[in-house]
Protein backbone atom coordinates (compact mmCIF):
# COMPACT_ATOMS: atom_id res chain seq x y z
CA UNK A 1 0.00 0.00 0.00
CA UNK A 2 1.75 3.52 -1.03
CA UNK A 3 2.25 5.50 2.19
CA UNK A 4 -0.41 8.39 2.62
CA UNK A 5 -0.58 11.04 4.92
CA UNK A 6 -3.22 10.31 7.20
CA UNK A 7 -2.80 5.98 7.66
CA UNK A 8 -4.81 3.38 7.46
CA UNK A 9 -5.34 2.83 10.90
CA UNK A 10 -5.57 6.32 12.15
CA UNK A 11 -9.49 5.40 12.35
CA UNK A 12 -10.94 8.67 14.13
CA UNK A 13 -8.90 11.18 11.70
CA UNK A 14 -10.22 8.98 8.91
CA UNK A 15 -14.23 8.73 10.30
CA UNK A 16 -13.94 12.87 11.08
CA UNK A 17 -13.47 13.01 7.28
CA UNK A 18 -15.43 10.40 6.24
CA UNK A 19 -18.76 12.51 8.55
CA UNK A 20 -16.68 15.41 8.35
CA UNK A 21 -16.78 16.16 4.39
CA UNK A 22 -20.24 14.65 4.57
CA UNK A 23 -22.03 17.14 6.43
CA UNK A 24 -20.23 19.66 4.45
CA UNK A 25 -21.21 18.16 0.82
CA UNK A 26 -24.96 18.85 2.42
CA UNK A 27 -23.85 22.48 3.46
CA UNK A 28 -22.61 23.37 0.24
CA UNK A 29 -25.55 21.41 -1.55
CA UNK A 30 -28.39 24.12 0.72
CA UNK A 31 -25.84 26.90 0.90
CA UNK A 32 -24.80 27.26 -2.66
CA UNK A 33 -26.71 27.47 -6.35
CA UNK A 34 -23.82 25.96 -8.12
CA UNK A 35 -23.54 23.19 -5.52
CA UNK A 36 -26.59 22.60 -5.56
CA UNK A 37 -26.90 21.86 -9.31
CA UNK A 38 -23.68 19.92 -9.25
CA UNK A 39 -25.26 18.21 -5.78
CA UNK A 40 -24.19 16.91 -2.77
CA UNK A 41 -23.65 13.19 -3.61
CA UNK A 42 -21.62 14.38 -6.93
CA UNK A 43 -19.36 16.55 -4.19
CA UNK A 44 -18.95 14.38 -1.61
CA UNK A 45 -17.67 11.49 -3.96
CA UNK A 46 -15.57 14.33 -5.97
CA UNK A 47 -14.07 15.10 -2.70
CA UNK A 48 -12.39 11.86 -1.54
CA UNK A 49 -11.47 10.86 -5.13
CA UNK A 50 -9.10 13.84 -4.84
CA UNK A 51 -7.71 13.19 -1.67
CA UNK A 52 -6.88 9.85 -2.16
CA UNK A 53 -5.32 10.75 -5.84
CA UNK A 54 -2.97 12.92 -3.76
CA UNK A 55 -1.81 10.32 -1.21
CA UNK A 56 -3.59 12.32 1.40
CA UNK A 57 -6.01 9.35 3.10
CA UNK A 58 -5.80 5.80 2.05
CA UNK A 59 -7.52 3.52 -0.48
CA UNK A 60 -8.08 0.85 1.96
CA UNK A 61 -8.60 1.07 5.45
CA UNK A 62 -10.65 -1.20 8.75
CA UNK A 63 -13.00 2.55 8.74
CA UNK A 64 -14.03 1.83 5.16
CA UNK A 65 -15.27 -1.57 5.84
CA UNK A 66 -17.16 -0.13 8.89
CA UNK A 67 -19.18 1.66 6.63
CA UNK A 68 -19.56 -0.53 3.57
CA UNK A 69 -20.18 -3.48 6.42
CA UNK A 70 -22.44 -1.52 9.25
CA UNK A 71 -23.70 2.43 7.84
CA UNK A 72 -25.00 1.04 4.64
CA UNK A 73 -27.14 -1.76 6.30
CA UNK A 74 -28.59 0.68 8.95
CA UNK A 75 -28.84 2.95 5.87
CA UNK A 76 -31.12 1.19 3.60
CA UNK A 77 -33.87 0.20 6.30
CA UNK A 78 -34.73 3.80 7.27
CA UNK A 79 -34.30 5.02 3.18
CA UNK A 80 -36.97 2.27 2.80
CA UNK A 81 -39.35 2.71 6.15
CA UNK A 82 -41.32 5.18 3.74
CA UNK A 83 -41.50 2.56 0.96
CA UNK A 84 -44.94 1.08 1.67
CA UNK A 85 -45.88 -0.60 -1.81
CA UNK A 86 -49.54 0.49 -1.81
CA UNK A 87 -48.39 3.98 -1.53
CA UNK A 88 -45.55 3.70 -4.14
CA UNK A 89 -48.44 2.60 -6.64
CA UNK A 90 -51.34 4.96 -5.54
CA UNK A 91 -49.15 8.02 -6.08
CA UNK A 92 -45.97 6.95 -7.94
CA UNK A 93 -47.34 4.51 -10.25
CA UNK A 94 -46.55 6.65 -13.71
CA UNK A 95 -43.05 6.87 -12.28
CA UNK A 96 -42.68 3.48 -11.54
CA UNK A 97 -43.56 2.26 -15.14
CA UNK A 98 -40.49 4.86 -16.55
CA UNK A 99 -38.13 3.68 -13.94
CA UNK A 100 -38.75 -0.06 -14.76
CA UNK A 101 -38.68 1.09 -18.10
CA UNK A 102 -35.21 2.44 -17.19
CA UNK A 103 -34.28 -0.60 -15.59
CA UNK A 104 -34.72 -2.62 -18.47
CA UNK A 105 -32.39 -0.44 -20.34
CA UNK A 106 -29.86 -1.46 -18.06
CA UNK A 107 -30.42 -4.66 -18.23
CA UNK A 108 -29.70 -4.74 -22.22
CA UNK A 109 -26.71 -2.36 -21.74
CA UNK A 110 -25.48 -5.26 -19.08
CA UNK A 111 -26.13 -8.21 -21.45
CA UNK A 112 -24.67 -6.07 -24.92
CA UNK A 113 -21.92 -5.36 -22.65
CA UNK A 114 -21.15 -8.23 -21.34
CA UNK A 115 -21.25 -9.91 -24.63
CA UNK A 116 -18.70 -7.64 -26.89
CA UNK A 117 -16.15 -7.24 -23.83
CA UNK A 118 -16.41 -11.01 -22.18
CA UNK A 119 -12.92 -12.34 -23.95
CA UNK A 120 -11.15 -9.21 -23.25
CA UNK A 121 -12.04 -8.64 -18.97
CA UNK A 122 -11.41 -11.49 -16.47
CA UNK A 123 -14.87 -12.31 -14.39
CA UNK A 124 -16.85 -10.27 -16.29
CA UNK A 125 -19.90 -12.50 -15.05
CA UNK A 126 -19.57 -11.28 -11.56
CA UNK A 127 -18.72 -7.73 -12.63
CA UNK A 128 -21.72 -7.71 -15.08
CA UNK A 129 -24.11 -8.75 -11.18
CA UNK A 130 -22.45 -5.99 -9.75
CA UNK A 131 -22.93 -3.23 -12.43
CA UNK A 132 -26.88 -4.67 -12.81
CA UNK A 133 -27.49 -3.83 -9.31
CA UNK A 134 -25.38 -0.33 -9.11
CA UNK A 135 -27.32 0.57 -12.50
CA UNK A 136 -30.91 -0.14 -11.19
CA UNK A 137 -30.68 0.46 -7.32
CA UNK A 138 -27.42 2.90 -7.04
CA UNK A 139 -24.52 1.77 -5.38
CA UNK A 140 -26.00 0.76 -2.19
CA UNK A 141 -26.52 -2.90 -4.18
CA UNK A 142 -22.72 -2.73 -5.16
CA UNK A 143 -21.31 -3.92 -2.21
CA UNK A 144 -23.76 -6.72 -1.28
CA UNK A 145 -23.14 -8.49 -4.92
CA UNK A 146 -19.73 -8.13 -4.99
CA UNK A 147 -19.39 -10.25 -1.79
CA UNK A 148 -22.59 -12.27 -2.98
CA UNK A 149 -20.26 -13.63 -6.05
CA UNK A 150 -17.41 -13.33 -4.70
CA UNK A 151 -15.24 -10.96 -7.04
CA UNK A 152 -11.54 -10.54 -7.10
CA UNK A 153 -10.41 -7.80 -5.26
CA UNK A 154 -8.81 -6.23 -7.61
CA UNK A 155 -11.31 -6.41 -10.19
CA UNK A 156 -13.67 -5.00 -6.98
CA UNK A 157 -11.56 -1.92 -6.86
CA UNK A 158 -10.93 -1.18 -10.84
CA UNK A 159 -15.00 -1.40 -10.92
CA UNK A 160 -15.23 0.34 -7.91
CA UNK A 161 -13.19 2.94 -9.99
CA UNK A 162 -14.90 2.59 -13.36
CA UNK A 163 -18.70 2.40 -12.09
CA UNK A 164 -17.66 5.90 -9.93
CA UNK A 165 -15.97 7.62 -12.91
CA UNK A 166 -18.80 6.82 -15.09
CA UNK A 167 -21.47 7.88 -12.86
CA UNK A 168 -20.06 11.13 -12.00
CA UNK A 169 -19.98 11.79 -15.98
CA UNK A 170 -23.21 10.20 -16.51
CA UNK A 171 -24.99 12.57 -13.86
CA UNK A 172 -23.24 15.97 -15.03
CA UNK A 173 -24.69 15.13 -18.70
CA UNK A 174 -28.35 14.73 -17.04
CA UNK A 175 -27.79 18.09 -15.38
CA UNK A 176 -26.86 19.67 -19.15
CA UNK A 177 -29.79 17.62 -20.97
CA UNK A 178 -32.44 19.74 -20.01
CA UNK A 179 -30.70 22.67 -21.16
CA UNK A 180 -29.70 21.46 -24.42
CA UNK A 181 -31.56 22.19 -27.42
CA UNK A 182 -32.54 19.24 -29.24
CA UNK A 183 -34.08 17.60 -25.90
CA UNK A 184 -36.42 20.67 -25.46
CA UNK A 185 -37.20 20.54 -28.95
CA UNK A 186 -38.11 16.98 -29.10
CA UNK A 187 -39.65 16.29 -25.72
CA UNK A 188 -41.98 17.31 -23.28
CA UNK A 189 -40.88 19.87 -20.99
CA UNK A 190 -43.75 20.58 -18.57
CA UNK A 191 -41.85 21.18 -15.11
CA UNK A 192 -39.26 23.34 -16.89
CA UNK A 193 -41.50 25.76 -18.76
CA UNK A 194 -43.72 26.19 -15.24
CA UNK A 195 -40.30 26.96 -13.83
CA UNK A 196 -39.34 29.46 -16.21
CA UNK A 197 -42.58 31.65 -16.02
CA UNK A 198 -42.77 31.75 -12.35
CA UNK A 199 -39.04 31.42 -11.20
CA UNK A 200 -38.38 30.69 -7.20
CA UNK A 201 -37.83 34.24 -5.55
CA UNK A 202 -36.90 32.51 -2.46
CA UNK A 203 -32.88 33.00 -1.79
CA UNK A 204 -31.93 29.67 -0.77
CA UNK A 205 -31.16 26.59 -2.85
CA UNK A 206 -34.07 23.65 -3.76
CA UNK A 207 -32.22 21.66 -1.35
CA UNK A 208 -32.35 24.11 1.73
CA UNK A 209 -36.38 24.66 1.05
CA UNK A 210 -36.87 20.22 1.04
CA UNK A 211 -34.42 19.44 3.48
CA UNK A 212 -35.92 22.57 5.57
CA UNK A 213 -36.45 22.04 9.54
CA UNK A 214 -38.68 19.57 10.95
CA UNK A 215 -40.42 18.84 14.42
CA UNK A 216 -37.75 15.67 15.42
CA UNK A 217 -38.35 14.20 18.86
CA UNK A 218 -36.26 11.68 20.81
CA UNK A 219 -38.35 9.38 20.68
CA UNK A 220 -38.06 10.03 16.61
CA UNK A 221 -34.80 9.11 16.76
CA UNK A 222 -34.87 6.28 19.05
CA UNK A 223 -37.70 4.49 16.63
CA UNK A 224 -35.92 4.98 13.75
CA UNK A 225 -32.29 4.16 15.42
CA UNK A 226 -34.05 0.96 16.94
CA UNK A 227 -36.63 -0.36 13.90
CA UNK A 228 -32.93 -0.50 11.86
CA UNK A 229 -31.03 -1.80 13.87
CA UNK A 230 -33.84 -4.67 14.80
CA UNK A 231 -34.25 -4.94 11.08
CA UNK A 232 -30.95 -5.42 10.08
CA UNK A 233 -30.64 -7.98 12.89
CA UNK A 234 -33.40 -9.87 12.01
CA UNK A 235 -33.07 -9.98 8.24
CA UNK A 236 -29.62 -10.96 8.16
CA UNK A 237 -29.69 -14.06 10.98
CA UNK A 238 -33.24 -15.19 8.76
CA UNK A 239 -30.81 -14.86 5.24
CA UNK A 240 -27.88 -16.60 7.39
CA UNK A 241 -30.82 -19.33 8.36
CA UNK A 242 -32.08 -20.10 4.77
CA UNK A 243 -27.97 -20.21 3.21
CA UNK A 244 -27.28 -22.75 5.88
CA UNK A 245 -30.70 -24.79 4.48
CA UNK A 246 -30.82 -24.63 1.13
CA UNK A 247 -28.18 -26.05 -0.65
CA UNK A 248 -25.59 -24.50 -2.85
CA UNK A 249 -22.42 -25.10 -5.00
CA UNK A 250 -20.74 -25.79 -7.94
CA UNK A 251 -22.41 -29.30 -7.98
CA UNK A 252 -26.02 -28.06 -6.65
CA UNK A 253 -29.10 -27.33 -9.73
CA UNK A 254 -29.44 -24.32 -10.89
CA UNK A 255 -32.95 -24.02 -9.11
CA UNK A 256 -31.45 -24.38 -5.95
CA UNK A 257 -28.39 -22.04 -6.34
CA UNK A 258 -30.72 -19.09 -7.30
CA UNK A 259 -33.20 -20.00 -3.96
CA UNK A 260 -29.91 -19.83 -1.87
CA UNK A 261 -28.77 -16.57 -3.26
CA UNK A 262 -31.91 -14.83 -3.24
CA UNK A 263 -33.17 -15.58 0.16
CA UNK A 264 -29.64 -16.03 1.20
CA UNK A 265 -28.23 -13.05 0.61
CA UNK A 266 -28.42 -10.35 3.62
CA UNK A 267 -28.98 -7.28 1.73
CA UNK A 268 -32.06 -9.14 -1.05
CA UNK A 269 -33.44 -10.48 2.60
CA UNK A 270 -33.06 -7.02 4.46
CA UNK A 271 -34.76 -4.74 1.56
CA UNK A 272 -37.50 -7.63 1.27
CA UNK A 273 -38.48 -7.60 4.95
CA UNK A 274 -38.29 -3.59 5.60
CA UNK A 275 -40.37 -3.01 2.37
CA UNK A 276 -42.84 -5.89 4.25
CA UNK A 277 -42.38 -3.86 7.12
CA UNK A 278 -43.21 -0.38 6.10
CA UNK A 279 -46.16 -1.54 3.93
CA UNK A 280 -47.67 -3.86 6.34
CA UNK A 281 -47.18 -1.64 9.56
CA UNK A 282 -47.60 1.97 7.39
CA UNK A 283 -48.86 3.77 9.68
CA UNK A 284 -45.86 3.10 12.81
CA UNK A 285 -43.67 4.02 9.96
CA UNK A 286 -45.42 6.97 8.73
CA UNK A 287 -45.32 8.88 11.81
CA UNK A 288 -41.22 8.73 12.28
CA UNK A 289 -40.40 12.04 11.37
CA UNK A 290 -36.24 12.04 10.87
CA UNK A 291 -35.81 8.39 9.31
CA UNK A 292 -35.37 10.25 5.55
CA UNK A 293 -32.94 12.80 7.20
CA UNK A 294 -30.79 9.88 8.96
CA UNK A 295 -30.52 7.34 6.36
CA UNK A 296 -29.55 10.03 3.83
CA UNK A 297 -26.79 11.41 6.07
CA UNK A 298 -25.71 8.18 5.93
CA UNK A 299 -25.45 7.51 2.85
CA UNK A 300 -23.88 10.87 2.14
CA UNK A 301 -20.95 9.34 3.92
CA UNK A 302 -21.09 5.78 1.99
CA UNK A 303 -21.01 8.57 -1.35
CA UNK A 304 -17.50 9.57 0.50
CA UNK A 305 -16.17 6.12 0.63
CA UNK A 306 -17.12 5.25 -2.79
CA UNK A 307 -15.05 8.03 -4.01
CA UNK A 308 -11.88 6.85 -2.12
CA UNK A 309 -10.71 3.78 -4.59
CA UNK A 310 -11.24 6.24 -7.70
CA UNK A 311 -7.55 5.88 -8.36
CA UNK A 312 -7.44 7.17 -12.26
CA UNK A 313 -4.19 5.32 -12.22
CA UNK A 314 -5.72 1.58 -11.33
CA UNK A 315 -7.93 1.92 -13.31
CA UNK A 316 -5.42 2.43 -16.57
CA UNK A 317 -3.23 -0.21 -15.14
CA UNK A 318 -5.50 -3.21 -14.10
CA UNK A 319 -8.90 -2.72 -16.23
CA UNK A 320 -9.14 -0.03 -18.51
CA UNK A 321 -11.73 -1.99 -20.65
CA UNK A 322 -14.44 -1.53 -17.55
CA UNK A 323 -14.86 2.09 -18.67
CA UNK A 324 -15.96 0.95 -22.09
CA UNK A 325 -18.34 -1.78 -20.14
CA UNK A 326 -20.42 0.26 -18.26
CA UNK A 327 -19.83 3.19 -20.71
CA UNK A 328 -22.19 0.49 -22.43
CA UNK A 329 -24.54 -0.09 -19.67
CA UNK A 330 -25.09 4.02 -19.39
CA UNK A 331 -26.13 3.83 -22.91
CA UNK A 332 -28.26 1.02 -23.05
CA UNK A 333 -30.34 2.56 -20.09
CA UNK A 334 -30.02 6.15 -22.08
CA UNK A 335 -31.64 4.82 -25.19
CA UNK A 336 -34.22 2.30 -23.78
CA UNK A 337 -35.35 5.26 -21.27
CA UNK A 338 -35.56 8.15 -23.78
CA UNK A 339 -37.17 6.20 -26.81
CA UNK A 340 -39.79 4.47 -25.05
CA UNK A 341 -40.24 7.77 -23.01
CA UNK A 342 -40.63 9.25 -26.03
CA UNK A 343 -43.30 6.43 -26.91
CA UNK A 344 -45.26 6.77 -24.26
CA UNK A 345 -45.18 10.51 -23.61
CA UNK A 346 -43.19 10.50 -20.61
CA UNK A 347 -41.69 14.41 -19.74
CA UNK A 348 -38.19 14.57 -20.32
CA UNK A 349 -37.66 15.37 -16.60
CA UNK A 350 -39.78 12.02 -15.79
CA UNK A 351 -36.54 10.61 -18.28
CA UNK A 352 -33.74 12.20 -16.53
CA UNK A 353 -34.93 10.96 -13.01
CA UNK A 354 -35.67 7.80 -13.66
CA UNK A 355 -32.55 7.06 -15.48
CA UNK A 356 -30.63 9.02 -12.74
CA UNK A 357 -32.60 6.68 -9.87
CA UNK A 358 -30.97 3.67 -11.72
CA UNK A 359 -27.71 4.72 -11.55
CA UNK A 360 -27.29 6.47 -8.60
CA UNK A 361 -30.29 5.46 -6.36
CA UNK A 362 -33.43 7.28 -4.74
CA UNK A 363 -31.03 9.96 -2.95
CA UNK A 364 -29.54 10.93 -6.07
CA UNK A 365 -32.22 11.26 -8.15
CA UNK A 366 -34.16 13.26 -5.24
CA UNK A 367 -31.17 15.26 -5.00
CA UNK A 368 -31.92 16.07 -8.75
CA UNK A 369 -35.28 16.64 -8.71
CA UNK A 370 -34.90 19.34 -5.21
CA UNK A 371 -31.79 20.97 -6.96
CA UNK A 372 -33.43 21.32 -10.62
CA UNK A 373 -36.88 22.35 -8.37
CA UNK A 374 -38.98 19.64 -10.08
CA UNK A 375 -40.60 19.67 -6.53
CA UNK A 376 -43.69 18.03 -7.63
CA UNK A 377 -41.49 15.05 -8.94
CA UNK A 378 -39.23 14.88 -5.59
CA UNK A 379 -41.51 12.10 -3.66
CA UNK A 380 -42.25 9.76 -6.29
CA UNK A 381 -39.04 9.56 -7.73
CA UNK A 382 -37.99 9.06 -3.50
CA UNK A 383 -40.30 6.26 -3.81
CA UNK A 384 -39.86 4.53 -6.88
CA UNK A 385 -36.44 4.93 -6.66
CA UNK A 386 -36.30 2.58 -3.57
CA UNK A 387 -37.49 0.07 -5.29
CA UNK A 388 -34.73 -0.01 -6.95
CA UNK A 389 -32.92 -1.16 -3.77
CA UNK A 390 -34.79 -4.67 -4.06
CA UNK A 391 -35.04 -4.57 -8.09
CA UNK A 392 -31.43 -4.05 -8.54
CA UNK A 393 -30.44 -6.66 -6.12
CA UNK A 394 -32.76 -9.65 -7.52
CA UNK A 395 -31.84 -8.37 -11.11
CA UNK A 396 -27.58 -8.45 -10.55
CA UNK A 397 -28.38 -11.90 -8.85
CA UNK A 398 -30.42 -13.05 -11.57
CA UNK A 399 -27.79 -11.88 -14.29
CA UNK A 400 -25.13 -12.81 -12.60
CA UNK A 401 -26.25 -16.51 -12.20
CA UNK A 402 -27.65 -16.57 -15.71
CA UNK A 403 -24.66 -15.15 -17.82
CA UNK A 404 -22.39 -18.11 -15.35
CA UNK A 405 -24.87 -20.73 -16.80
CA UNK A 406 -24.63 -19.82 -20.08
CA UNK A 407 -21.14 -19.11 -20.85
Amino acid sequence: MAHTLIKPDDTWTLWAFLAGWAAVSIYLEQRYKWAAKVTGAIIALLGSLILSNLKIIPTDAPAYDTVWNDVVPLAIPMLLFQANIKKIWNESGKMLIIFLISSVGTVVGVFLGFIALKSYIPDLDKIAAMETGSYIGGGVNFAALAAKFHTPGDMVSSAVVADNLMMAIYFFMLIAIPALSFFRKHFRTPYIDELEKNPPKEKETHAASYWKRKNISLKDIAFTAGSAFVLVAVSFKLADLFHKLIPSGEHVNFFFNLLNGLIGDHYLMLTTITVLAATIFHRFFDNLNGSQELGTYLIYIFFVVIGVPASVPLLIKNAPLLLVFVFIIIIGNLLITFIFGKLFKFSLEEMILASNANAGGPTTAAAMAVAKGWTELIVPILLVGTLGYIIGNYAGSAMGNLLQSMF
